[in-house]
This record gives structure tokens, sequence and C-alpha cells, in this order.
């Protein structure tokens, strides 16, 4: 337990600065933080004249004709 509390200590430190931890052998290493990749939702907007009524009502043609989700099948 007391390595992932030592582990978190040094972690939380690289993310205010570079943290160089040196081995026994001479090797050193760096850790510093990447960044976080943003969310594949997180696109730009755009400009468009639609509505949104237009919006909707796209949407309830292109649903027309289909059983609703939670709607029960009918029975043979």
């Amino acid at each position: 337990m007391r390595f992932y509390q030592n582990l978190a200590a040094v972690l939380n430190q690289a993310k205010s600065e570079e943290v160089i931890i040196r081995r026994r052998g001479g090797d050193s290493f760096a850790v510093v933080p990447r960044p976080r990749a943003g969310s594949p939702f997180d696109v730009p907007g755009i400009r468009t004249s639609a509505t949104t009524a237009d919006i909707l009502a796209a949407v309830r043609e292109s649903r027309a004709g289909r059983p609703s989700r939670g709607a029960s099948k009918p029975g043979p």
C-alpha cells in the first residue's frame, strides 16, 4: 500500500513540475503529465439557418412509420 501512496505523491508533484527519478544504476526517468485528449463529442459548432422546429420536424419525419422503442410488439 505504501508504494501506491508514494506513486500518488509523485504524480501529484508532476502536475506542477517535472519529476526526475534516478535509479541506483544511474538511469534517469522524467515524469511529466500528458495533456488530456479531448472528447470525441467536442466538435466545433456550425452556423445554419435551420431552426429548432425544422430539426424536430426532420426527426419526426425520419421516425414516421417506425414503432417507438418502448412499444410492445403485437402478439401472434
